[in-house]
């Protein structure tokens, strides 16, 4: 593909005004309150649900192949079991009527409303015309719920399926660069931008035992030196996954253009600024592991 779009333009968009605006559910009380009323009261079944639904009553073997850097025992822990108080599509609904409530009050309601927001919905779901569905599982899931019609859930909705599109494209990043799960998720967060190893164990089911065992492994093979800081090779690998994954992932801004991208990453930037301001993650979520 012919690249018409600033180079890592895509990347920090994704990172910036689009992905964050996506993973506020995650962290979210009201994912926790939609779920609960309808039997699911743990916080983690209730986001392995969420995300996992639009593929049907999947179990653990599924969700660990897509959701790739989860260890399969704990999703044991959740799956395939949570379709028996719920199912799929009930998931679904909670889920949106969870980012509703979690836009509304991070953003209020001004913005909600706002000429802005509808603008950044329709700009990304002009970009997702572009993504495909070959081997990206999880976005082609996802691709098939109904685009919702308030802006702002349209909005959501968008970056949702940017999320995924990218994310399955970054999983054979991973696989051709030779990191396992542990592996990829341990040198993420020596790179200062991913999860703090508490998140990790809290999120992902990794022991500390685990994630000892992976910086092994990464420091024989000369990427993470004794401080567990990435080493020049180990900063080199983790650029290459990020390009090729941005290689994976152009079509959709490339489709979008240069300006439509930039108005993306620019309103998009503002609202995820707003959430962040609201108190949408923890403090914590963030460092090296």
């Amino acid at each position: 593909m012919t690249m018409t779009i600033p180079p890592k333009a895509a990347r920090h968009a994704w990172h910036t005004a689009v992905n964050p605006l996506h993973a506020t559910v995650y962290f979210s009380p009201d994912t926790v309150r939609e779920f609960a009323a309808l039997g699911v009261e743990n916080r983690t079944t209730a986001n392995l649900a969420a995300r996992a639904a639009a593929m049907g009553a999947v179990g653990a073997g599924v969700v660990a192949a897509t959701f790739y850097n989860y260890s399969h025992e704990h999703l044991a822990r959740h799956l395939p079991a949570v379709w028996d108080t719920i199912s799929p599509q009930e998931a679904i609904a909670a889920r949106y009527r969870a980012a509703d409530a979690t836009l509304r009050r991070l953003l209020g309601e001004e913005a909600i409303a706002s000429a802005e927001l509808a603008e950044a919905a329709e700009l990304a779901l002009r970009a997702t015309e572009a993504c495909t569905r070959h081997a990206r599982p999880l976005y082609s899931a996802h691709a098939d719920v109904p685009v919702p019609e308030e802006p702002h859930l349209r909005l959501w909705h968008a970056t949702t399926l940017l999320r995924e599109h990218r994310g399955d494209g970054h999983l054979t990043a991973l696989l051709t660069a030779g990191l396992d799960p542990l592996e990829a998720l341990v040198s993420h967060s020596a790179t200062g931008r991913g999860m703090s190893g508490k998140w990790l164990q809290a999120t992902r089911g990794w022991t500390e035992e685990d994630l000892d065992a992976a910086k092994r492994r990464l420091r024989e093979r000369g990427l993470l030196d004794a401080d567990g800081e990435l080493t020049e090779d180990g900063v080199a690998l983790r650029e290459r996954v990020e390009t090729e994954t941005d290689r994976l992932d152009a079509a959709p801004y490339e489709h979008l253009g240069a300006d439509g991208l930039a108005r993306l990453a620019e309103l998009g930037g503002g609202f995820v600024g707003r959430a962040i301001a609201g108190g949408a993650f923890p403090a914590d979520l963030f460092g090296k592991a």
